[in-house]
Order: C-alpha cells, then sequence, then structure tokens
C-alpha cells in the first residue's frame, strides 16, 4: 500500500501508537522462539489497516469513549488477521510474505499450525479486554466466518463451475468480514447509535468487498517485484477469483478449460499458464475494475448519513487510496 493511504492514518497517529505497544505486550514473557516469530511477523511491513479502520470508526460518538477498549479491539483485530496470515502461507506453502521469509519456511508445519492458534487465542484476549459482550460476539461470529471461506476455499480448488454467490460469500469470509468487524466493533464500544453502527458497519462491509476483488485483480494485473508473487498465484493454487470467472462467462472454450483444469498433471500447469496470459488481455480485467468501484462507491455512500467531521474525511479518501493501490 502506498504512501497516500498511510497519509490518512495522521490523525490517529498517537492512537496506532498505543496499538503497537498493545501488539508487543508480554513478549518478555513468551517463550523465546514464540515471541521472535511474533515480532517477525509484527515488523514485516503491515500498514495496520484495520486497526486504523477501528481507531476512525470509533470517533462518531460524543463524548468519546475511553481509547483503552478500543486499542483492544485494534490489536484484536490485526492479531486476527496476523494469524490468519499465518495458517494461509502454510495452506498455500508460500516461503515470502511481504519480501521476508514465512514461518512455515522456517519453522515445521505442526509449529507453525500452533504458532498461528496462539495468535488467534491471543487475539481472543484482546477482544474479551474489550469487556463488551457484543464485541466479543461480533469477534467470535468472525472467527468462524473466516475459517468457513478457508474450508470452502480448499474444497472449492480448481472447481470451475463454482457459482459467482459462492464467490462472493467466500471473499466476504476471507476479507470483508475483518473489515465490517473492525468497524462495527469499533462504532459499538464508542457507544453510537445503532444507526450509527449499521453505516459504519456498511463502510466496512463494501470496502472489504472492493478490497479483496481489486486484490484478484492485481493478482494478474499487478506487478511481481512489488507483490512478491508470481501473477495468477490464486489460479495456479486452484483458487477461482472474479476474473477467472468474467473470461470464462464470454469464452466459447470454457468446457476446454473446465476440462483441462482438473487434470493433476504438468497438463494442468501450461493450461493455468495460457489461461492467466489469456485473462491479463481480456474485458474480464475491466468488469472487475467497474465492480471494484461500484463497491467504493457504496462504502463512501454509507457514511453519508454521519457527521461531517475530520474522521469521515479520512474515512471517505481512505477508500479512494485503496482503489489507486498497486500491490
Amino acid at each position: 500500500m502506498g504512501r497516500e493511504i498511510v497519509d490518512n492514518f495522521d490523525l490517529i497517529r498517537s492512537d496506532l501508537s498505543l496499538v503497537e505497544q498493545k501488539l508487543r505486550e508480554g513478549a518478555g514473557e513468551m517463550y523465546k522462539p514464540l515471541a521472535e516469530g511474533m515480532l517477525t511477523l509484527l515488523n514485516s511491513g503491515g500498514k495496520r489497516l484495520r486497526p486504523a479502520l477501528a481507531m476512525l470508526a470509533s470517533r462518531f460518538h460524543t463524548p468519546r469513549a475511553p481509547i483503552e477498549p478500543v486499542v483492544s479491539l485494534a490489536a484484536a483485530v490485526e492479531t486476527l488477521h496476523t494469524a490468519t496470515l499465518v495458517h494461509d502461507d502454510l495452506v498455500d506453502g508460500a516461503v515470502v510474505r511481504r519480501g521476508r521469509k514465512t514461518l512455515n519456511a522456517i519453522w515445521s508445519g505442526a509449529t507453525t499450525v500452533l504458532a498461528g492458534d496462539y495468535l488467534f487465542a491471543r487475539a481472543a484476549h484482546f477482544a474479551a479486554e474489550t469487556q463488551s459482550t457484543r464485541v466479543v460476539t461480533i469477534f467470535s461470529n468472525t472467527l468462524m466466518t473466516i475459517c468457513d471461506g478457508e474450508l470452502r476455499q480448499l474444497f472449492g480448488a480448481y472447481d470451475l463451475n463454482q457459482d459467482l454467490d459462492s464467490y462472493y460469500r467466500r471473499i466476504f469470509s476471507k476479507t470483508a468480514s475483518l473489515f465490517t468487524a473492525s468497524t462495527e466493533a469499533a462504532a459499538v464500544l464508542s457507544g453510537a447509535d445503532e444507526d450509527t453502527v449499521f453505516a459504519l458497519r456498511e463502510y466496512g462491509k463494501n470496502l472489504g468487498m472492493s478490497f479483496q476483488i481489486q486484490d484478484d485483480m492485481l493478482d494478474f494485473m499487478g506487478d511481481e517485484d512489488r507483490m512478491g508473487k508470481p501473477t495468477g498465484s490464486d489460479l495456479r493454487q486452484g483458487i477461482i477469483t472474479l476474473p477467472v470467472y468474467y473470461y470464462l462467462q464470454e469464452s466459447p472454450r470454457q468446457d476446454e478449460w473446465i476440462e483441462a483444469l482438473s487434470r493433476e498433471n504438468s497438463d494442468r500447469d501450461d493450461a493455468v499458464d495460457q489461461l492467466v496470459a489469456e485473462i491479463r488481455q481480456s474485458p474480464a480485467i475491466e468488469r472487475c475494475r467497474a465492480e471494484t468501484d461500484g463497491l467504493a462507491q457504496r462504502a463512501q455512500e454509507a457514511l453519508d448519513p454521519l457527521p461531517d467531521i475530520e474522521e469521515k474525511r479520512r474515512l471517505h479518501n481512505l477508500v479512494s487510496s485503496l482503489l489507486d493501490r498497486q500491490y
């Protein structure tokens, strides 16, 4: 993510510093290899997008709620996000993320699973610190939703017969659910009325959906060096994304592609290479871009009923900044 995205966070810079402290809390008392692994993950270059969303969304009620529960929530969503990345990298066999070795490139699979489990538990601990039953419920439902999405993705590998509803459900589960939880739970903690909670929930949901579809588009069109992975890497792992759906809708060779990707040999690898190249040059990319833009607009429109404060402008601008990212 670019500099212009982070610039939207300067209003909450001191709050995000408190989140950083919370994320590192207790590392000195942890088992040393676990602490080192956790700190490596925290230092790997993430921009703290989800904590920033929580912090900004918590400021729409006057007087403002105490900062401590919001810091705990922000730490919870960031730790949950980090835990999902650990498990994703293990499932995908990824050895590099953001230019650094992943945990599973260093540790055994069993050790990496346990480290991810520890982070899930740590995230739940932070959520419990908010002392809000409703927030803990949002958090636990989000964790179940994320796991459901990952299982659907694994069981649906190379299945080109999945419908679009399955895709939308999967990306909400994997990505948008945590954006939604960040903004909704923050609004709840702030004491906001239900209309404000709903508006911020819709903002987070639509932003998250737009974000993931753009990720799926960048998987075909992004710069390999900046992304740190080859183009079409999702399809190479059997993950069927929106560019693939849209391309196949217009392709006279749909049945041929389905048959080729059903093979478990080098022929499938060759078919994937060819399919990636054709999707990159196809109208499917522009269709994805239009859908991303539409969801982004819906995210911005969700903010319309909210007070015209600086935090609202930052959330609005953040949508546009995320649309311009190149990796």
